[in-house]
């Protein structure tokens, strides 16, 4: 009879000498260290604060990689990419009070990307917690409830023998879907007390699997076999759960049209005949998504800007196979299926049967022809003129970050991204200052593959300290501007409005000077030279900068 303390695995005479006798010196960041680097960490992105040196110190003594951007915003942007572009979570380093506080707006936009950062900060010491009011530097009454509605999960260490579980149980989180940033906090004097916990080794945080319900994804393929007009709507929890290849199969043997949201941009071949690209802007996709007898909805919580403002209104029945339980039936009631993307368009794969419709690649032409139509009655031929010089210059496999600037909003949902996880931007919490230090993140993750940035002149300025980062580390990012003087977006929108604008115009600086005290190279180009500019700035290593002086204007709303 086997009983439950006979599987205990026994420690080897060697690791319970190394237990016995651990290396002196060391404390509690380097406990953080070593937790990390069990779990996989390579990189940590941030920078150094009065109460964080103690785990900055063990970074420097460890052989991690560490990316320190200029200010932790601007880090945690970066941080987020990397962790979009290798599917792994990244340290983010934050020190207390003002530094992590910074760092909120970029968390939020981890947050509604499902960007896996783990946000590692200090806090006051010990005898600081609790709430009292003791004046410690940077002290907050409650820290954490700051992160709590923004976060996926707060995790505090009090102790050094508590660390290591911690920050396992914060990865975990940050893994498992969906994925999202995680919030960590140890006291100051735990960071930098030597301790008697031996070297962590050993760690284990494999992330939970999230599989569907096998008799939902039954009716979900019943529905779809038989449907006369079936859609798939496919949003980045297709992306981040590497699906696209199962989407396209799913596709093809339902004869399904496909639109991907803003979020999913990639996920379907752009000019597959059954791609709807990404036209959401638009009242004619509108109409052709509502009279979908079954609409498939996957990876996308159908928010405002995958539902034209909320103006679509589905009249078919809705399958909604979605990760996060927040968003599952929370805009349009359906078939709910609380899954990962890739487990659940694995299940249809498995149960769906071959449906016929010789007719639906043509309704998807008519159907771009009309919004083709629509645009051409429009004096929007510069807007797509510079995405399709963009696009030629850019190699396919290229990442691409766009600011919330007109030019993003129109890549949105006329910029063909070529493969999944390549083209990002900051539409899901919609924060000025994004491009250009993901775009940097993006760098570290892929060392040399070029990577183009595209911001306004009012979203550059967010980002303007971190030219010296990407000197520093020779990255290998194009910074695109396009300068038309201030807040573009926003004093088109007061314009119509209010006729009348206010705080939209800037003072900006010469960008390509500006640069080039950086030790950047910059230059200015035009739409006419666009396109062999930016195909030498990205075959050029390490860092540069264009300028481009224009006035955009988007195509107009049909929402209103």
């Amino acid at each position: 009879m086997t009983h439950d303390h006979d599987l205990v695995l026994r420690p080897t005479e060697a690791q319970t000498a190394a237990a016995l006798a651990p290396p002196p010196g060391r404390t509690g960041g380097d406990l953080v260290v070593e937790t990390l680097r069990s779990l996989g960490a390579t990189t940590v992105f941030g920078l150094p604060g009065q109460h964080a040196l103690g785990l900055f110190d063990a970074v420097g003594r460890s052989d991690l990689r560490l990316i320190g951007l200029r200010t932790e915003n601007n880090a945690a942007f970066a941080a987020d990419a990397y962790g979009r572009i290798t599917g792994e979570a990244v340290p983010l380093l934050l020190s207390t009070g003002p530094g992590a506080l910074m760092a909120l707006p970029a968390l939020a936009e981890a947050a509604a990307a499902s960007a896996p950062v783990l946000a590692l900060s200090s806090q006051v010491p010990v005898a600081g917690l609790g709430g009292g009011r003791r004046g410690y530097l940077h002290e907050l009454r409650d820290q954490s409830a700051s992160f709590r509605d923004v976060v996926k999960s707060v995790h505090v260490a009090r102790t050094p023998s508590q660390i290591p579980t911690v920050v396992a149980q914060a990865w975990e989180s940050a893994l498992t879907a969906p994925h999202g940033p995680v919030w960590v906090e140890i006291p100051e004097d735990v960071l930098r007390e030597p301790t008697i916990v031996p070297p962590v080794t050993g760690m284990d945080a494999t992330p939970h699997e999230l599989a569907p319900r096998p008799e939902l994804t039954a009716v979900a393929a019943h529905w779809l076999s038989h449907a006369e007009r079936p859609v798939i709507i496919a949003g980045g929890g297709v992306v981040r759960a590497d699906a696209a290849g199962k989407l396209k199969q799913l596709a093809e043997r339902l004869n399904a049209p496909v639109v991907t949201t803003f979020g999913g941009k990639g996920a379907f071949p752009w000019n597959h005949p059954l791609s709807l690209q990404s036209w959401l802007e638009d009242r004619h996709m509108t109409d052709f998504l509502e009279d979908a007898d079954v609409l498939l909805v996957v990876g996308s919580g159908l928010g405002e800007l995958s539902s034209n403002y909320h103006t679509f209104l589905p009249a078919g029945r809705v399958v909604q196979i979605e990760a996060d339980l927040g968003k599952l039936e929370s805009n349009h009631p359906g078939l709910g299926i609380h899954a990962d993307a890739r487990l659940g368009l694995q299940a249809l794969l498995e149960t769906v049967s071959e449906r016929e419709d010789p007719a639906a690649p043509e309704r998807v032409k008519l159907l771009l022809a009309d919004i083709a139509a629509r645009l051409a009655g429009q004096d929007v031929a510069l807007e797509q003129e510079l995405l399709a010089s963009i696009r030629a210059a850019l190699p396919a496999r290229s990442p691409s970050f766009w600011d919330m600037t007109i030019l993003g909003y129109w890549a949105w949902s006329a910029f063909d991204a070529k493969h999944p996880n390549t083209m990002h931007s900051a539409q899901g919490a919609g924060g000025l200052g994004y491009a250009f230090p993901a775009a940097l993140g993006a760098c570290v993750a892929e060392p040399g593959t070029p990577v183009l940035a595209v911001s306004g002149d009012g979203g550059a300025m967010y980002s303007l300290a971190d030219l010296a980062t990407a000197r520093q580390h020779d990255l290998d990012v194009t910074w695109l501007i396009v300068d038309d003087g201030g807040y573009g977006i926003l004093r088109a929108y007061m314009t119509d409005s209010f006729g009348r604008t206010t705080g939209t115009e800037l003072t900006r600086p010469d960008f390509v000077a500006l640069a080039a005290s950086f030790g950047v190279p910059a230059a200015a180009t035009t739409p006419a030279t666009l396109r062999e500019d930016l195909a030498a700035a990205l075959a050029t290593p390490g860092p540069s900068l264009l300028v481009l002086h224009t006035t955009l204007k988007m195509f107009a709303p049909t929402h209103l």
